[in-house]
């Protein structure tokens, strides 16, 4: 029955025909009612019927529902249907911020958040999916953040690279780490239980290039394949006991109780925009955002970000 069933945005972009970001559009605008199941957004199938037979009576439908709207109402939808959408990608907390702000103070255009990992969202960007990609991808032989990885998928590109904020990253461990895990070389040690982040994460790129950098195989770490789908997750297998170490960022650490923090590495995390003619606009404004007092502001409280080099441009072409 179309009440148990429900669609992915890519789901639902393959039986419209229509592109992940129409698709974020309309769930944007209210015309899709949505929910989050863990990172990825939802769609009741009941619900994508309804929205089929609301559009298919046409722009006689339309205009019918525009004639009994006030003239306040037909000016709002005018104004929210002529803003372009913004597909901004990541996990972070920063990003929902970042959104807001966008929303504020870049007219005209309207942000869309997709929560996706690091190589994902370059992936996209490359696909032509988002506008605003963030990444924080480990180059261990460079000891680089980004860079190379921007490169290798943006090639014959023009492009932006802007730093969002820096962050702790290392190991959760439980409270009084009583396994005794104090680095990346102790990860050898018989009989530790990891939990891991997905494939793409720039957590899970963090763990195997140390792993690789160590001269430990994966394969021999216990829960290698045992993955969560944000910081919050990892920290709280830790915490229970499911888990004896986990990657991730300080902040998670101090938002699960029951968990140490084994700070190991101070990572970086850029934002990128690919700069077309159509772009620059938008991406003057956005560089605005990123390097006004209010954005920081909102931005300082929260624990484990280093705002020294947010705003600045680290690279362009």
């Amino acid at each position: 029955m179309t009440a148990d069933i429900s669609y992915t945005t890519e789901e639902i972009s393959k039986l419209l025909k229509i592109s992940k970001l129409t698709v974020y559009d309309l769930i944007k605008k209210g015309d899709l009612p949505s929910y989050r199941v863990g990172k990825q957004m939802r769609v009741d199938a009941s619900d994508l019927e309804a929205y089929k037979t609301r559009t298919k009576g046409g722009m006689a439908s339309i205009l019918k529902k525009d004639l009994a709207e006030s003239p306040a109402q037909l000016q709002f939808h005018a104004a929210s249907s002529s803003k372009q959408s913004l597909v901004i990608t990541g996990q972070d907390v920063s990003l929902d911020i970042l959104a807001k702000h966008i929303e504020r103070h870049v007219t005209n255009y309207r942000p869309l958040r997709s929560y996706v990992g690091s190589l994902d969202s370059l992936i996209s960007m490359y696909k032509g999916e988002s506008d605003i990609v963030s990444t924080h991808l480990l180059d261990g032989d460079t000891g680089e953040y980004n860079f190379s990885y921007i490169r290798k998928l943006l090639t014959g590109s023009s492009y932006l690279v802007m730093n969002l904020v820096s962050r702790s990253a290392g190991l959760y461990v439980k409270q009084g780490n009583p396994k005794q895990i104090y680095g990346w070389a102790d990860l050898k040690k018989p009989g530790l239980q990891l939990v891991n982040r997905e494939k793409g994460s720039g957590a899970r790129v963090l763990l195997d290039e140390q792993l690789r950098l160590h001269g430990i195989s994966h394969q021999l770490v216990s829960g290698y394949e045992q993955e969560e789908s944000n910081h919050m997750g990892v920290a709280g297998k830790v915490a229970t006991g499911e888990a004896d170490f986990g990657v991730g960022i300080e902040k998670a650490a101090y938002m699960v109780g029951g968990v140490d923090f084994i700070p190991l590495i101070q990572e970086r995390y850029d934002l990128v925009m690919l700069k077309k003619p159509e772009n620059l606009e938008w991406i003057e404004r956005v560089k605005q955002v990123l390097q006004s007092e209010s954005f920081h502001n909102e931005l300082r409280p929260i624990q484990g970000y280093d705002l020294s080099q947010t705003g600045r441009i680290l690279f362009e072409t």
